[in-house]
């Protein structure tokens, strides 16, 4: 018998590319598209936001609706509770993706940092 040293299927070994890429790069930067698009979105529905705000702001001063403060309050939070609501539903949905999900999700916060 001929004594051959052993070599590892790159399978276990956990430093090989293969299994670096495949279980900590693409979800990372699956997470990272996705917080960047969700942040450059959020910024976008903020403007919108403001800007729909602004427009009542100048309808009511024209005498066209009356905005009371309590209705404007509650349309805030209820924006603010969808808004939590998505933000935990990507983070869930990112957390499903791979047994890796500390890449996942620190891919979201890194691209949503860049956004």
């Amino acid at each position: 018998m001929k004594d051959q040293p052993f070599i590892a299927p790159s399978s276990t070994d956990i430093f090989s590319s293969s299994f670096l890429l495949g279980n900590i790069g693409a979800p990372f930067v699956i997470g990272l598209a996705v917080g960047y698009f969700a942040k450059k979105m959020l910024l976008t529905a903020l403007f919108l936001a403001g800007a729909a705000i602004v427009l009542l702001f100048v309808a009511e001063s024209y005498g066209l609706i009356e905005m009371t403060d309590e209705k404007l309050q509650h349309a805030a939070s209820a924006a603010t509770e969808a808004a939590k609501h998505s933000g935990s539903f990507l983070v869930a949905r990112l957390s499903s993706i791979t047994s890796k999900t500390v890449s996942a999700v620190a891919g979201f916060f890194a691209g949503f940092r860049l956004g």
